[in-house]
């Protein structure tokens, strides 16, 4: 197993999309990789030729372009929800890795544009089409790459830890029930 530290590094160096393009299911499994000689410096389409300079530099590896098989860099888009064509499914809503996206079911959803990391995975589960991507608007405010990205992380391990306390809840509720409906059998005589 690769040092914790270095993964830390290379996770930090990443753009924090969450998109899945490199082939990992998201930047930190990505730096796992990396780290341990499995994947390559030059699979991450948002970070681009800049992310791939800055991680060959943290390595001490030659930079090298990035591997078309993995998608091209792009400028940083936002998702943007066409309201009118929503019919509140909230597929959109699961697959957010960052939740950007907010709604309820049968209810129209929309895009927290300044929270939107453009990974685009809430465009294939959409049933009815209705999410496009935009062109994110120019960061004004003196906020860095680096501070953008550091954002996306946070929000995307508050999910990730929202969403264990979820199922750890569920499956416990699972538990009671099935201890509930075995005492009730057990009453019965069953």
């Amino acid at each position: 197993m690769p040092d914790s530290s270095l993964i830390e590094q290379i996770n930090n160096i990443l753009p924090q999309t969450q998109c899945r393009q490199c082939s990992f299911q998201g930047c930190k499994p990505y730096a796992t990789a990396i780290a341990s000689g499995a994947a390559d410096i030059n699979q991450c389409p948002p970070g681009g030729n800049d992310g791939i300079v800055a991680l060959a530099s943290l390595l001490g590896l030659d930079p090298k372009p990035l591997n078309p098989e993995y998608g091209q860099h792009k400028p940083k888009s936002v998702a943007f929800i066409i309201e009118q064509d929503c019919i509140g499914c909230v597929k959109c809503i699961a697959a957010c890795p960052v939740d950007a996206i907010l709604g309820a079911a049968k209810q129209m959803h929309t895009v927290i544009a300044s929270e939107c990391t453009g990974c685009e995975l809430c465009i294939a589960p959409c049933p009815v089409d209705c999410i496009v991507l935009l062109p994110a608007a120019p960061i004004t405010n003196g906020t860095t790459q680096y501070e953008l990205a550091h954002h996306a992380k946070q929000r995307y391990e508050a999910r990730c830890l929202r969403k264990e306390q979820e199922e750890a809840e569920k499956n416990e509720r699972a538990k009671l029930k099935r201890a509930a409906l075995i005492k009730m059998k057990l009453g019965l005589g069953l």
